[in-house]
């Protein structure tokens, strides 16, 4: 059984639905990267405030904050956990792998959400978001595939990937997620 989790997909596959499942089925601590931060900024922390003044000015909080922000709550946490929306690219997964070597908790499985373009974009489409059209989700879908391509062959290397099909209903995605992380490498 997996305790140390990280979800990689694109945007609409259903990764936050689906670490929100397998967390709570789990009893796994869910780190998803933008809760975090609004977690901070409310909590009034000075990891919060930072976060707050650089969302202020509309900037993108920086990789050093995040990973203080993951080393805040995985620091005195003993169960397992979930990573969802963290790392996006290569540089931050070797910072957080060097947090989690320091910390002693090696990711165990990256689960990978798949599906296909066509499915992707009906569901974005779907949402009814104001800056959602089809030019600006395909581009979101390829800015994705560039940043993510060499994090997936990373975690495919070290023999960490375990690829889950993201069609159906949420409860039959959630069976074969369940299920995939429940077996050995």
């Amino acid at each position: 059984m997996s305790d140390r989790l990280l979800f990689l997909g694109p945007p609409g596959a259903g990764k936050g639905t689906q670490a929100q499942l397998l967390a709570a089925e789990r009893n796994l601590l869910h780190l998803s990267t933008g809760e975090l931060l609004r977690a901070e900024v409310q909590a009034g922390t000075e990891l919060g405030a930072e976060a707050q003044a650089v969302m202020t000015r509309g900037e993108l909080v920086s990789d050093a904050l995040v990973l203080a922000i993951v080393r805040a709550r995985l620091l005195n946490h003993d169960g397992g956990w979930l990573l969802d929306g963290f790392p996006r690219n290569l540089a931050q997964a070797k910072a957080l792998s060097q947090l989690l070597e320091e910390l002693q908790q090696p990711i165990e499985h990256v689960v990978l959400l798949h599906l296909d373009d066509g499915i992707l974009l009906q569901r974005l489409l779907s949402r009814g978001r104001d800056d959602d059209n089809e030019e600006v989700i395909r581009n979101r879908l390829e800015v994705y595939r560039e940043q993510t391509a060499p994090l997936i062959a990373l975690y495919r290397q070290l023999g960490l990937i375990r690829e889950v099909e993201a069609e159906g209903a949420v409860e039959v995605v959630a069976g074969r997620v369940s299920q995939l992380v429940g077996q050995p490498l």
